[in-house]
């Protein structure tokens, strides 16, 4: 079995369009992407050939048509580069995640409100777990 490689920034935008999809054709994807990007059908076909050998997406054929689709749900990938982006860029150190993001851009009323419940909802967790189990900071 393939391990999946980090996607390169181009490749993200791909599985996004796969990810909203559920699957789609090397066309389906070129029309969704030069909407905003400018593209060619080759060079689409060429990214989902590359994402197939790093493990990110396989494919079926569909008569003539090959259909690809991700191979790793949104969440799974998005938590994986995510974690990594934390350790490498911050040390682990979320706080300074959260500072830095909130130095760059106002949260909105609503972000900060999602935040709260957040951090809520993780002291809830803590309190439920035994002493042992706790991270230490």
């Amino acid at each position: 079995m393939n391990v999946a490689s980090n996607p390169t920034e181009r490749e993200l935008e791909i599985l996004k369009i796969l990810w909203e999809r559920g699957e789609a054709s090397v066309r389906d994807v070129y029309e969704r992407m030069r909407e905003t990007t400018p593209i060619v059908q080759n060079t689409v076909q060429a990214f989902l050939r590359t994402m197939e050998e790093k493990g990110l997406v396989r494919h079926r054929v569909d008569g003539r048509t090959f259909v690809y689709k991700p191979v790793a749900p949104r969440e799974q990938t998005t938590r994986k580069l995510t974690t990594q982006f934390v350790e490498h860029v911050f040390d682990g150190a979320i706080d300074q995640l959260v500072e830095n993001a909130f130095s760059n851009r106002t949260p909105t009323e609503a972000e900060l409100t999602r935040l709260e419940e957040l951090v809520a909802e993780v002291r809830a967790a803590r309190g439920k777990q035994p002493r042992s189990e706790r991270r230490h900071s």
